[in-house]
């Protein structure tokens, strides 16, 4: 399948889900794809190259969070161990009024990102070295954010930890996750009332052609994060919150 194709391919399946690209927006997903592809030769971003399986896996899978949630209502957006940039810098490129924080405790990928983000023209991104324990404590960025997003970090009670720090009240959450997530959402309940969150919905939806399965559990901040929390670096993932 020809570049073209898979360019127009993707386009039209983003169209019925009433997101219309126009070609500067084609051209950035293009550059991305190049890029990506490009710097997976030197360091490790992704087990998917090819490039349909890029737009679909990763282009499509990283849209597919405005099918259910209205972006437009967004101003600020956080994500939380974003990798190569995954959701939020296909969610920049299709919605760019979006002010977009990314947070990565790889050096190695923020580097990726800070030339992606010149490569792509993007304005209002800002790349964060560092780890969500650390910088969900900070003044200007604990319960800041309208919206954060995870995308198959973690288990959904290690992820509350490290994401609802940064939501504001009243604002979202909403972790993007592969095969049906419900044992440990529901294992994650304790975690939530500890933070200050309610889940609000869990999303279904399959990837076009091989109709691999992906949910995305949106939670709501009710109020301001307990001072305890997020607790030191490391100790989410050692001890996550759960009823014991």
């Amino acid at each position: 399948m020809s570049s073209e194709s898979v360019a127009a391919s993707f386009a039209g399946r983003l169209k019925q889900e009433g997101i219309e690209l126009i070609p500067v927006q084609l051209e950035q997903f293009a550059t991305y794809y190049r890029e990506l592809v490009t710097w997976n030769e030197k360091m490790n971003l992704t087990g998917i190259t090819e490039e349909e399986q890029v737009y679909i896996k990763h282009f499509y899978d990283s849209l597919s969070l405005s099918f259910f949630l209205d972006l437009q209502e967004i101003r600020t957006l956080a994500d939380i161990g974003s990798g190569a940039g995954f959701p939020s810098i296909p969610l920049k490129i299709a919605f760019p009024h979006l002010r977009v924080t990314i947070i990565d405790s790889l050096k190695k990928r923020i580097g990726f990102l800070e030339h992606l983000v010149q490569q792509l023209s993007l304005s209002e991104v800002e790349l964060i070295h560092g780890r969500a324990e650390d910088w969900g404590r900070q003044s200007g960025y604990r319960d800041h954010f309208d919206m954060v997003t995870a995308r198959a970090v973690a288990r959904q009670s290690v992820l509350n930890e490290f994401c609802l720090p940064f939501v504001r009240k009243g604002g979202w959450f909403a972790a993007m996750k592969g095969t049906n997530p419900h044992e440990e959402v529901e294992e994650s309940s304790f975690s939530m009332i500890e933070l200050k969150a309610k889940l609000v919905q869990i999303y279904r939806m399959e990837l076009p052609i091989e109709q691999a399965e992906r949910h995305i559990v949106v939670l709501q901040k009710t109020g301001e994060t307990p001072r305890k929390y997020p607790r030191p670096a490391g100790t989410p993932l050692k001890k996550p919150l759960v009823r014991t």
